[in-house]
């Protein structure tokens, strides 16, 4: 059994026990979340519509805050010794997914 939640903005396919990370959800290590569930595949039965999927719950455990990778930049414009140099690197929340429960 597996399902496609909601967060952040995307869709990520999802099953019982699989490890992802998710744009930072504000919460603290150890705390449990919900997601909201778009698709639910049980063997053959597929449950899409909102009225199927009333009771549908798929929560997770925060595990730990993560960096993805780092983003380097430059820019500069010529003859005029004018430079930049920016980095960036996203935090993201690392989330365990305990349950997929159909109701």
């Amino acid at each position: 059994m597996y399902a496609v939640i909601a967060t952040g903005g995307k869709q990520e396919r999802v099953a019982e026990g699989q490890q992802l990370q998710v744009e930072l959800l504000g919460t603290e290590d150890g705390a449990d979340v919900s997601f909201t569930p778009i698709l639910l595949v049980d063997g053959d039965a597929v449950l899409a519509t909102p009225a199927e999927l009333k009771g549908v719950s798929v929560t997770g455990k925060v595990i730990r805050t993560v960096k993805g990778v780092k983003i380097d930049g430059f820019t500069y414009k010529r003859r005029t010794n004018q430079r930049k140099r920016w980095g960036h690197r996203q935090q993201y929340s690392l989330v365990e997914i305990t349950s997929i429960a159909k109701g």
